[in-house]
């Protein structure tokens, strides 16, 4: 540990000589990823893959802006809804020659500008042309990646005959994204050939009236996600840009992790309506059942869309929960049959967009209320504002729904969100939300009723020039009398094949037992690109002290392809991270990440943890 060390401080020092005037290259579609990764992340419960998986499916076959549509840039979360307006009404009125005309387009800054280059192409509008199935298996893209992370510590109170390794093997087929299939083989860590876990699925798209059709794994969003939703969040942060849903319909879902759907579904798009159906046979644990039936009408008519979704849950046996008795969960729903419905609604007029979904859920023999409103103001070009308001009664529970809540769970709150987003000055970025909220009942770390509580956050980004940045992010939270207080600095450095990144993170949590307790993290990064070889070295060098867990940090770190990583900093030590991106033929290009962290001694033993936990991710990727 102490020789890596001292390379990765080699490295580092190294950097400062760079020559900070160097020509910046464009920046790579994995870097921008990374980037939305780190302004979402607020919790390591988010899933990225399915996000992660949909860019570079943007970036292998980019969007043509003139003949664009909001359902193709809205994966674009970097982006506002204003922003994609402007976009979309631009190249409708001025069919587009260049990219270089996007720096004509009002509220688009720089370097929004370079983020959006890679998913994004300009090409003349033809008209539909036949389908010819032997041109489009001649265009056929073949994607192999081979996956083994190893987790190894010295713990005296683990059996050291549990398997460290996790294996995965995953193939993918797109045929210039008509045709996409998919296959997908995991042993988890710890289990034998009778632990595998797999996965796959197929996907149509827009074969005349035949929108979307999936078999195998996929995803619904409909509306705001009350009724049906994909399992993603990207936290509250995200509203302050795009405050309706993500992109809505049916859509392959290539994770092996159970949250998704199985078995089939169809869009038939007739005109300015979809008519969407789907079924879904899956399997919540050794015993147990669950089939969904779903159905949705969608209308759309110019700026205005509007849409019913209904959806029927059979469970083979009574739905429990683990700490079935627990205070917090006693409004979830049980049973073996649910229903679902509920209405969606998005309107456009000028300055002003209008969203919306109201559900109701059937919940034993009673009938819960959920709705979700909000309202979008663009004040001008570089400035939007969000407000944004949620009812869930506590009878209302949907175990398929993921709206926007507080907590995992859209049941029992009540809440106002507020959001603001300029760039009016000049290479400055302001962003700030408040949401306050109250629970009627009992809420899991919360033991009494009723209660309430309230989150803020202030981001300040100044783009120093088109190498330079730096953020202030300020948040505050307060749940359940636990208060919580945190401050991050961020640097960005691009320069010639160099990047570098230093951050500082503090914590401060108040609690009326033990009182007052703090915690920092500081690390410093740098990355290189080699101009003459495809090959590409990141090395971070971290030190934290969190004394407690409610003081504890998310920060993103990257890791491999379709590998996402928003551990929660927390202890005392100091932490080593390598990555490595070598494309070593056109055809074949091996990722390794390499991780090492050292607590202190007399606090793992306090804790009763190991003091040094070392990871190991490989992944081999094949594209033909």
């Amino acid at each position: 540990m102490k020789r890596m060390l001292f390379l990765l401080t080699g490295l580092l020092c190294t950097t400062v000589s760079v020559f900070l005037h160097a020509a910046i290259p464009p920046a790579s579609t994995e870097d921008i990823i990374s980037d939305i990764y780190r302004f979402l992340a607020e919790t390591e419960e988010t899933d990225y893959e399915e996000l992660q998986e949909t860019l570079l499916e943007m970036a292998a076959h980019p969007v043509n802006l003139n003949s664009a549509t909001r359902e193709d840039l809205a994966p674009l979360r970097f982006l506002s809804d204003e922003q994609i307006d402007r976009i979309l009404l631009y190249a409708y009125r001025h069919p587009m020659d260049s990219l270089t005309e996007l720096r004509l387009i009002p509220g688009l800054q720089d370097y929004e500008i370079r983020d959006l280059l890679p998913f994004v192409c300009v090409r003349p509008v033809k008209r539909e042309e036949p389908v010819y199935w032997r041109e489009m298996l001649r265009q056929t893209r073949h994607e192999v990646l081979a996956w083994t992370d190893v987790r190894y510590a010295e713990d005296p109170h683990r059996d050291h005959r549990h398997d460290p390794f996790y294996t995965r093997l995953r193939y993918k087929l797109d045929c210039h994204r008509l045709l996409q299939a998919g296959f997908t083989l995991q042993r988890p860590t710890g289990t034998d050939a009778s632990g595998l876990q797999y996965g796959g699925y197929i996907q149509l798209n827009r074969i005349r009236h035949l929108h979307t059709l999936v078999l195998g794994n996929y995803q619904a969003q409909f509306g705001q996600g009350l009724v049906a939703a994909y399992p993603f969040h990207t936290g509250k942060a995200a509203y302050m840009q795009q405050a309706d849903a993500p992109a809505e319909g049916l859509r392959k879902y290539t994770s092996t992790d159970g949250r998704g759907l199985h078995g089939i579904g169809g869009t038939l798009r007739f005109g300015q309506a979809d008519v969407s159906v789907w079924y879904s046979l899956t399997r919540e644990n050794d015993s147990l059942r669950r089939h969904t039936a779903g159905a949705n009408i969608t209308f759309r008519h110019k700026n205005f869309k509007a849409g019913i979704t209904a959806a029927e849950n059979i469970w083979s046996d009574t739905l429990r929960y683990h700490y079935e008795h627990a205070a917090y969960n006693q409004h979830y729903f049980r049973g073996t049959r649910q229903f679902t419905g509920g209405a969606n609604f998005r309107w456009r007029r000028g300055i002003t967009h209008l969203f919306g979904e109201a559900a109701t859920a059937q919940n034993k023999r009673q009938w819960g209320w959920g709705v979700l409103a909000g309202i979008q103001v663009n004040a001008t070009a570089d400035a939007d504002l969000t407000l944004l308001y949620r009812y869930y009664s506590p009878d209302f529970d949907n175990p398929r729904g993921y709206a926007f809540s507080e907590t995992s769970r859209a049941n029992d709150e009540n809440g106002l969100y507020i959001g603001a987003d300029i760039r009016s000055l000049p290479r400055w970025r302001f962003s700030v939300y408040g949401d306050v909220f109250r629970f009627a009942a009992v809420k899991y770390g919360i033991p009494y009723a009723p209660s309430w509580g309230y989150d803020t956050r202030a981001d300040i980004l100044w783009h120093a020039n088109d190498t330079h940045q730096t953020m202030l992010r300020l948040r505050a939270r307060m749940k359940g009398g636990k208060s919580s207080y945190t401050a991050r600095w961020q640097w960005d450095c691009r320069t010639g094949g160099w990047r570098l990144r230093s951050e500082a993170d503090a914590s401060l949590a108040t609690d009326s037992l033990p009182g007052v307790t703090c915690g920092f993290s500081v690390f410093i990064e740098a990355e290189y690109t080699f101009r003459n070889a495809p090959l590409s070295v990141q090395g971070r060098l971290q030190s934290f002290n969190v004394q407690e867990w409610d003081n504890r940090i998310y920060l993103y770190e990257k890791d491999v392809l379709y590998g996402w990583s928003v551990p929660a900093v927390y202890g005392k030590g100091n932490r080593l991270l390598l990555n490595l991106r070598w494309q070593i033929i056109p055809q074949l290009t091996v990722y390794l990440r390499l991780s090492e962290t050292v607590y202190s001694r007399s606090w793992a033993e306090r804790r009763g943890i190991p003091d040094t936990r070392t990871d190991v991710h490989l992944l081999l990727r094949t594209v033909l």
